[in-house]
C-alpha cells in the first residue's frame, strides 16, 4: 500500500490496514495532512479561558502558522493572522494583555482587538500620519473562521469548511445535556506534555479502551475493560465510555458539584471522545476534561489539558485540594500513555510494517479516525459535511 494508495484504510474495519508509515514518518505527507487535514477541517488551536478579558491576546504557532487568539471589547473571541499588514511582522510575540489595540512592535502599526487598522503614524512621511495609497479599510488583519464550543477555540484556517455546528453536530447532540457554562479550575488544573510522537498516534490511542489493562492499571482496577464501551461516529468523532464512573477524589468523601439536570445515565457513565482531528474531550457528571494536540513535526506533538467543573464553587478555594487532587489523577493516566505513543512512533521505523491489523472487536474507534484521514487526504466524501 502506498502513500497515495488509501484504498485499505477505507474498507471496512475487519478487513481494512491502518494508515502507511509514511502517515507518521515523511515531512513531505505531515505539509500534505497539514493542508487537507488540520486547516481544511475545524481544529483546535486554544482555549476561550487562556484569555479571558478584553484586550487578553494569546499567539499561537499552529503547524507553522502563525496566529493569535484574541477577546475583544465586546467579549468575542476572535483569531487572526498573527502577521502585520505592512511589512509581515509578527504582531503578539507572547501570551499576555495588548490593551486597546494590537501594535505592531515594527513600525507601529495599529489595529483594533476587532481587526481593523486604526494607525500608520509617519506612513505619508515624518509627521503624515496617512497616504493615499494606503488605504487602511483595505488593510485590517486577516481574520481566522473561528469557533468556541465547551471553551475550545477552533478554527478553520482554509476557510472553506461546512459551518461549525453541522461540522460537529454529531457530538453536541450527544452531548447536548452538557451544554451549559464550564468553570476552569485555573492554574492548577492544566498542564502539558511533549511527546515524541505523531500526534495522530495520541488521537488513536486516546480512542480505544483496549489497552486499559496493560497500560492504566490502577484505572482498570475500578473501571475495567468489560465496563467500557465503543463510541463510533464514522466521518465525525471516535472514543470510548464507561458505566462504573465512582470518583474518590479525597479519603475523606468529599465530592465536586454535579452538574444540575443530568439525566439517571450520567450517575455512572462518562465519555471520553475525540473531535476530529485534534480535540480529545471527556465529560463527567461533575466535571471535564479538553486535550488539545499542537502538531509540531512528524515525530513530536505538545499536548495541552485543561480541566472544567460544573459550579464556580468548585474553582474556589475550599476545593483547591480536591483540584490538586483530581489533577494529579489525570496527569498520572495520561503519563501513562507517552510510552505507548512514542513506543508506535518508534516502531513507524520498522520498513515492514504494514499500517497494521485492527480487532473488529475493540479497534473500530481507531479505525473511524483512521478512515476518516483517508477520507480527508484522497478528497473522499466526509460524512460530517
Amino acid at each position: 500500500m502506498t502513500v497515495a494508495d488509501l484504498s485499505e484504510v477505507l474498507l471496512p474495519v475487519a478487513q481494512a490496514r491502518g494508515l502507511p508509515n509514511a502517515h507518521y514518518t515523511s515531512a513531505e505527507t505531515f505539509r500534505a495532512e497539514r493542508d487537507a487535514v488540520l486547516f481544511s477541517s475545524w481544529a483546535g488551536l486554544t482555549v476561550a479561558a487562556e484569555i479571558p478579558e478584553p484586550g487578553d491576546a494569546v499567539p499561537v504557532d499552529f503547524v507553522g502558522m502563525p496566529l493569535v487568539a484574541v477577546r475583544g471589547r465586546d467579549g468575542t473571541v476572535r483569531v487572526f493572522q498573527n502577521t502585520c499588514r505592512h511589512r509581515g511582522m509578527i504582531l503578539v510575540a507572547k501570551k499576555g494583555k495588548v490593551g486597546g489595540v494590537i501594535r505592531c512592535p515594527y513600525h507601529s502599526w495599529s489595529y483594533a482587538l476587532s481587526g481593523e487598522l486604526k494607525a500608520t503614524p509617519h506612513v505619508g512621511g515624518p509627521g503624515f500620519n496617512t497616504h493615499e495609497e494606503i488605504r487602511r479599510d483595505e488593510l485590517g488583519l486577516v481574520e481566522i473562521r473561528s469557533h468556541v464550543w465547551r471553551d475550545v477555540v477552533f478554527v478553520n484556517v482554509s476557510g472553506d469548511a461546512a459551518p461549525f455546528e453541522a461540522y460537529a453536530a454529531g457530538a453536541i447532540a450527544r452531548w447536548a445535556e452538557f451544554d451549559r457554562p464550564l468553570h476552569h479550575g485555573g492554574p492548577d488544573s492544566t498542564f502539558s506534555f511533549d511527546v515524541a510522537t505523531n500526534w495522530k498516534l495520541a488521537v488513536e490511542n486516546y480512542c480505544e479502551s483496549y489497552h486499559l489493562p496493560w497500560i492504566h492499571p490502577g484505572l482498570n482496577a475500578y473501571s475495567r475493560l468489560e465496563d467500557h464501551y465503543n463510541i463510533e461516529a464514522p466521518g465525525r468523532f471516535s472514543g470510548q465510555g464507561t458505566l462504573v464512573y465512582d470518583p474518590k477524589i479525597t479519603g475523606d468523601g468529599r465530592r465536586f458539584p454535579d452538574f444540575d439536570g443530568l439525566s439517571p445515565k450520567w450517575d455512572r457513565a462518562a465519555e471520553y471522545i475525540a473531535l476530529y482531528p485534534n480535540v480529545l474531550f471527556g465529560v463527567h457528571r461533575d466535571h471535564s476534561f479538553a486535550i488539545l494536540l499542537a502538531p509540531c513535526a512528524t515525530d513530536r506533538t505538545r499536548e495541552h489539558v485543561h480541566l472544567y467543573y460544573a459550579t464556580p464553587e468548585a474553582t474556589g478555594p475550599a476545593m483547591a485540594d480536591m483540584r490538586a487532587a483530581n489533577t494529579r489523577m489525570w496527569r498520572e493516566v495520561f503519563e501513562e500513555d507517552i510510552s505507548v505513543v512514542e513506543g508506535m512512533q518508534a516502531g513507524r521505523a520498522g520498513l515492514y510494517f504494514d499500517g497494521g491489523k485492527f480487532s473488529p472487536a475493540m479497534d473500530g474507534p481507531t479505525h473511524c479516525f483512521h478512515a476518516w484521514i483517508a477520507g480527508r487526504m484522497t478528497g473522499g466524501p466526509i460524512a460530517a459535511e
